[in-house]
């Protein structure tokens, strides 16, 4: 995969636009029948409708800017992307976090730390006593500028659970799908974040790593792939780290224009759907989740957001969010969330079966 230095949005692709991903995810060898729909295989168990169950996780996208510009980024994030959520939406935000009964909050972006209302963000939701309170970061940022410098002391400070995407334990792999030079970045971030206290045996300062796959392949077993990127970066860095979240690349966006134009998307539906385990169906992180994007609307989960399908509620706006109307809600789906069942399952906390 060349890494790219514009979003698609930028470039002018048409798959920036959710309409054209959607009309590839629902036309083809699933139109003809080759493959079956999501919601013809989740029936074949039994499990459709799915349905949202309570409420444990708010996510919210305060931004799409990024100082990096990922080649699988489902966000199509990138230093181009100027939507940011305004204090405004934020404190709608806050609202809902002081009183609604979910217990995680999940801050993403692009590259959250870039809104420019993220500290204040940060410190007004701490005071809302959160049980998890998870920054998403991309590592470079804490050594893209001098105004960054103090971003693990500001975390250790608010006791953010800091939850970090590292492609692979080699530059080489690293720098192929983030950009040259973020392998050094990432190690020299994350170095910073062991010397406050993140990451350490028995710190309760919580860092975690994301791995997903480089290429059009399912990633491998969290458990032994968490154990190399341990022993790998302890013996390289001596860097220490909690735990590993093995991700699957999502068929949209960014990722599926490289899998079109390196004509492997149709394989990597079939491995999708012949990897599919109604098993991990049961916990897939949109039936606990809300996503909330830089504008204060609900979906399902991140993914649905960057396809543009909201929730299936009359609550559809974080100003005016309802946590009865939102529980038992069906949710929106497509074939791409074959991505999220396949094996052990995918989702923003790893695996789920």
């Amino acid at each position: 995969m060349a890494t790219a230095t514009k979003s698609l949005k930028k470039q002018g692709s048409d798959l920036a636009q959710s309409n054209k991903q959607l009309e590839i995810l629902s036309n083809g060898i699933f139109k003809n029948g080759e493959l079956p729909t999501f919601k013809a295989k989740i029936s074949e168990t039994n499990q459709f409708p799915l349905k949202a169950k309570k409420l444990e996780i708010l996510q919210i996208n305060v931004g799409y800017m990024c100082n990096q510009v990922c080649d699988h980024c489902h966000v199509d994030a990138g230093p181009d992307r100027k939507e940011i959520m305004t204090r405004e939406t934020m404190k709608q935000c806050l609202e809902v976090i002081k009183n609604t009964g979910a217990h995680t909050l999940d801050l993403t972006g692009g590259a959250p730390e870039m809104n420019p209302d993220f500290r204040w963000f940060v410190e007004e939701a701490a005071k809302a006593g959160i049980k998890d309170f998870i920054v998403r970061s991309n590592l470079t940022i804490i050594r893209a500028n001098k105004k960054y410098y103090d971003l693990p002391e500001f975390f250790k400070k608010h006791n953010v659970h800091v939850v970090s995407s590292m492609p692979h334990w080699t530059r080489g792999k690293t720098d192929k799908q983030r950009g040259d030079g973020v392998f050094d970045k990432s190690i020299k971030a994350l170095q910073e974040l062991n010397a406050v206290g993140y990451g350490m045996p028995g710190s309760d300062l919580r860092l975690d790593l994301v791995y997903n796959p480089s290429g059009a392949f399912l990633p491998g077993d969290q458990s032994a792939m968490e154990k190399d990127f341990k022993k790998a970066l302890m013996e390289d860095f001596g860097i220490e780290f909690h735990n590993l979240f093995a991700i699957t690349n999502l068929p949209i966006a960014r990722f599926l224009d490289f899998l079109i134009a390196s004509e492997n998307y149709e394989d990597y539906m079939y491995s999708l759907v012949e990897a599919y385990n109604p098993a991990a169906v049961a916990n897939v992180m949109c039936t606990n989740t809300i996503s909330i994007s830089w504008d204060g609307y609900l979906f399902d989960c991140d993914f649905n957001q960057m396809l543009e399908l909201p929730v299936n509620s009359k609550s559809k706006h974080i100003s005016e969010f309802n946590e009865e109307l939102l529980e038992g809600r069906n949710i929106v789906i497509s074939q791409h969330c074959y991505g999220c069942t396949a094996g052990a399952g995918s989702s923003c906390q790893g695996v789920v079966a």
